[in-house]
């Protein structure tokens, strides 16, 4: 205990978690989607980099939004903006559990994320859903606005294991059904 005043003052260090801890409490997380009627594979957090503490964390919203920019990634990113007042999220790290897609990588980029760490890619959802086929160090490159690192894929195969569950590829049927694309099951 050191103290600069005469007082004595506790210093509390937070034991930050690495990448794989946090990919797999967040997938963890995500997960508890499949327990109500509406599973959903993208889950996200968003993590001061410095300090290690949470400031959002949400899923996909796409489907009890009807809104095609709802992605998980998009909704943290807004979410945050608006709880630090600002549009910018320096400082922070965006956790996925999937490489985030052209719209949500763009929007990190505008935002100003320091890291984008992710669990399964493009090509695992492409498995089941509609994807755009541009990966996440593509669209960052493509900018001239500070990049983030982009780190992935983490616990790539238990992020995986969101899509393969029973439940979410009966909802992945749901999802595509009348769409020109047979699904992978």
């Amino acid at each position: 205990m050191a103290s600069t005043t005469g007082t004595a003052s506790k210093t509390t260090r937070i034991k930050k978690l690495s990448d794989s801890e946090r990919m797999r409490d967040l997938v963890s997380f995500t997960f508890k989607t499949y327990e109500g009627d509406s599973p959903n594979p993208f889950g996200c957090d968003i993590i001061n980099t410095k300090t290690d503490e949470r400031l959002v964390r949400c899923v996909n919203g796409v489907g009890i939004e009807n809104d095609p920019s709802s992605h998980g990634e998009v909704r943290a990113m807004r979410l945050g903006c608006k709880k630090l007042k600002t549009p910018s999220l320096r400082g922070y790290t965006l956790f996925t559990t999937c490489e985030p897609c052209p719209m949500c990588m763009s929007m990190a980029l505008w935002a100003g994320v320091d890291r984008v760490v992710y669990g399964a890619t493009i090509d695992d959802a492409a498995r089941h859903c509609f994807q755009i086929y541009l990966s996440a160090r593509e669209v960052a490159a493509k900018g001239d606005m500070p990049r983030p690192v982009v780190t992935g894929p983490i616990e790539q195969e238990l992020a995986y294991s969101l899509f393969t569950h029973p439940k979410m590829l009966a909802a992945f049927r749901v999802w595509m059904k009348g769409k020109r694309r047979k699904l992978v099951t």
